[in-house]
């Protein structure tokens, strides 16, 4: 990984919902390339946190620095702008059922491209994303047709085709079988090496985590309650750390 800026910086991130603090003076940074990992129980603010990173939900207190910019200072313009540089795949998936895996990866360019850039480019730009993800011969068919490994793998394309620097992973594998799980954890990995991305994943799946995690952040209390390689987390004797690996 190269020494530079962090391409994300959080520091002290606070947010609540009524009395129940989901985030307590929560810092990260995530370097250019670097795939890190976010580890914590269900319901622990990991979900909350990358919204907040793209501004979904607005932070209490803190300070999010996103691609050398503030979000807390850009107005929506801006916040667009920043956003297509920051892939986010849904746990969901989020595709649309009405249409076509073509017509799914179209609708962001139609979002951030130009009439005559979405002429010029599109097709080609379909045609990688779903080169990239090996789902090159779907590009016609529509959601119903493909099974939930697929469908993901057609989400990642329509996260990709503008080429973010950035991609935010919700719980990418959940809902997968092992042998799907793994499929998906190595084509993380390949767009890493590719487009030297870096990525945000929040997952409880050892196994992903194992495979695609550069670094890992355990959410703990709301609070980066500690962080390392995984065989370092692993070998913590912190009973809290334990709980996640026993």
């Amino acid at each position: 990984m190269e020494s530079e800026d962090p391409i994300i910086q959080v520091s002290n991130l606070n947010k609540s919902f009524g009395e129940n603090h989901v985030l307590r003076d929560f810092t990260l940074s995530l370097s250019k390339g670097e795939n890190l990992v976010i580890l914590g129980k269900s319901g622990s603010g990991k979900s909350v946190l990358i919204k907040c990173i793209i501004r979904l939900i607005e932070p209490d207190s803190g300070e999010i620095i996103v691609l050398g910019q503030d979000i807390s200072d850009l107005d929506q313009d801006e916040m667009d702008q920043l956003r297509a540089n920051v892939g986010f795949l849904f746990q969901s998936n989020a595709l649309y059922d009405s249409m076509t895996v073509r017509q799914n990866l179209e609708f962001p360019l139609r979002r951030h491209w130009t009439k005559e850039e979405r002429a010029e480019k599109a097709e080609s730009a379909v045609i990688q994303a779903l080169e990239d993800v090996g789902l090159g011969h779907t590009i016609d068919m529509m959601p119903i047709e493909l099974s939930g490994g697929m469908r993901k793998r057609i989400a990642l394309a329509r996260t990709l085709i503008l080429r973010p620097k950035i991609i935010l992973y919700d719980e990418p594998t959940t809902g997968l079988d092992p042998i799907t799980a793994r499929e998906i954890s190595d084509l993380m990995n390949s767009i890493q090496k590719k487009y030297n991305t870096a990525a945000i994943i929040i997952s409880h799946d050892l196994n992903c985590i194992r495979m695609t995690g550069n670094r890992i952040i355990m959410l703990i209390e709301g609070r980066n309650y500690a962080e390392g390689t995984m065989d370092e987390l692993m070998k913590n004797e912190d009973p809290k750390v334990k709980d996640f690996f026993e």
